[in-house]
């Protein structure tokens, strides 16, 4: 449409350029997004319009030119932190945390109050590099702006964000300080103890969650027999893979399975790998 428009001899306005744009985007179309992105210069746009500006930097973001999205900002008239938080989810999307946090050290340096999504983005980055100390200015950030009493997916990022740290402690203190928890917080916090291989609280946790009137899903399971599986915890295991499918309804993937090979392998018990191998669904 915008090839036959331009055909007719119609010049785009600003809202057809954003729109274009977001095509390119989502196609990653970056040959046609920098033809356009010259005709916005030309036309001097950039220097009238932020929405333009910050829809160039989502184009070449989402094209996964990251660099040319940070040119392009930084060279814009006037920022905004709509403009930060595309380039700073872009690189956390393609495991670029160390640039994310470089972003967000700049974007903070013009001032600017972030959001609930890119404080989400910015602890995925500090829990993915272990920097758990920038990840508490962080969290003591999102306690002064109110926003954790409000948004239960930013709490559970700060749950992961320290789990991934591998600061266990504070990841339960910031579970239990949640107004509101659900299935996916406590997931974090059990999937950190699994890493750790520290399987008692990894069940303990399973147990609080339980008492919450909360239901375990798939990952759930997944977590809470990892951590067994660290250390040899057979009964236990066998226990959430009956329970998973008895009382929940959820049929083990190759993963459950896979964790339940690592707990009889470790003990020895060479026929029980085999069983459970054998049953292993095939896709």
């Amino acid at each position: 449409c915008f090839e036959q428009m331009q055909s007719e001899g119609l010049s785009p306005n600003v809202v057809t350029l954003i729109c274009t744009l977001k095509a390119c985007g989502s196609i990653g179309a970056i040959e046609r997004g920098k033809q356009i992105h010259e005709d916005i210069v030309g036309r001097c746009l950039l220097e009238k319009d932020t929405v333009i500006g910050n829809a160039l930097v989502d184009m070449y973001v989402k094209c996964g030119a990251l660099t040319k999205a940070q040119e392009v900002l930084e060279d814009l008239p006037l920022r905004t932190m709509v403009g930060w938080s595309a380039l700073i989810a872009g690189h956390v999307q393609i495991g670029q945390c160390h640039e994310a946090l470089n972003c967000f050290e700049k974007m903070q340096s013009e001032g600017f109050c972030l959001d609930v999504v890119t404080f989400i983005c910015v602890l995925m980055a500090c829990g993915d590099t272990g920097a758990v100390a920038k990840g508490k200015k962080i969290h003591l950030e999102i306690v002064g702006s109110g926003l954790l009493n409000t948004d239960i997916v930013l709490g559970n990022s700060l749950v992961d964000m320290y789990s991934k740290c591998g600061v266990l402690a504070e990841a339960r203190e910031a579970l239990e300080e949640l107004l509101v928890r659900d299935v996916v917080s406590w997931n974090a916090l059990i999937s950190g103890y699994a890493q750790q291989g520290k399987a008692y609280e990894a069940l303990n946790c399973f147990e609080c969650m339980h008492i919450e009137g909360l239901v375990p899903n798939e990952v759930t399971f997944l977590c809470a027999m990892t951590a067994c599986s660290h250390v040899g915890l057979r009964g236990e295991a066998e226990m959430l893979l009956g329970n998973m499918t008895k009382m929940y309804g959820i049929v083990p993937s190759v993963d459950h399975h896979t964790c339940m090979v690592a707990v009889y392998g470790s003990s020895g018990q060479f026929e029980k790998v085999m069983s459970v191998i054998e049953v292993i669904p095939s896709y």
